[in-house]
């Protein structure tokens, strides 16, 4: 049975050195490229790191308080990669924490976090160049500095589950296998197709979810390029130069909007 994890060993099969995710953020100026070989050494170390650090594996729960980031789909497949459950609390809800064994968040979210006493605590600069937090002085440890420590390869102590629980969100619950189900038949539903080069905003992401905007083009074989704060003046610029195919959420001449009909 597949599992989330396995989706990425499917892209680096097909082809490790192709641009997997790209980011641009126009609020930074920042452009960053990760081909399936990096995504995947970012993955196995923070896998690495959650295992060996936090005891992360079967039925572990780990709080991801991140936005759509390229730092989030390392971290998210890192998660299942352990078998752990994600704990989505990427709409700005930091309630509910209490059952959680870990959580990793943006570094303006941590200070709410840390209020309610959470023990076990990963804080993400989300800078480009993978630097740590600065202007901080709280207990939480700094996931950059971390994880650069960890190996390059990861293998799970104990034997994954598929059918363990893999995502719980909104009151949604998904097995490691059900997110992997749930994706093929939404990059169905939505036309995603083997190839293409998808752009996503981060408030269509956001809104759409990881099955959506990370798992659903995995599946099927497509790359994506994030765009956050963006400025709707670059977007057709962006989408040229990235050999866009496809976008979600966003209309862009030329370009085939996901979940939408044809037109003629």
């Amino acid at each position: 049975m597949t599992t989330p994890a396995d989706l990425l060993g499917r892209a680096l099969r097909r082809d490790a050195a192709a641009p997997l995710v790209t980011q641009y953020d126009d609020a930074t100026g920042e452009r960053v490229e990760l081909s399936g070989t990096t995504l995947a050494n970012w993955v196995a170390k923070t896998a690495n790191l959650l295992q060996d650090e936090f005891d992360v594996g079967p039925g572990s729960r780990v709080a991801v308080a991140l936005p759509v980031h390229w730092q989030t789909a390392a971290v998210l497949l890192a998660v299942w990669s352990c078998g752990a459950t994600v704990v989505d609390t990427a709409a700005e809800d930091d309630g509910g924490l209490d059952d959680v064994d870990v959580v990793l968040a943006a570094q303006d979210r941590v200070p709410a976090i840390e209020e309610q006493g959470v023990d076990d605590l990963l804080g993400l600069s989300l800078h480009p160049l993978g630097l740590g937090m600065t202007g901080y002085a709280g207990s939480a440890r700094d996931f950059a500095l971390e994880v650069r420590v960890h190996g390059d390869h990861f293998a799970p102590y104990a034997p994954v589950e598929p059918d363990a629980l893999g995502l719980r969100v909104a009151g949604l619950e998904l097995t490691l296998t059900g997110l992997v189900a749930a994706a093929e038949q939404l990059a169905d539903r939505l036309g995603v197709r083997d190839g293409d080069r998808v752009l996503i905003t981060e408030d269509s992401a956001a809104e759409a979810g990881p099955v959506v905007w990370l798992l659903a083009p995995l599946a099927v074989g497509a790359s994506l390029v994030v765009c956050r704060h963006p400025a709707s003046d670059q977007l057709k610029r962006r989408a040229d130069a990235e050999g866009v195919t496809a976008t979600l959420g966003v209309g862009l001449d030329g370009i085939r909007e996901l979940g939408r009909p044809a037109t003629s």
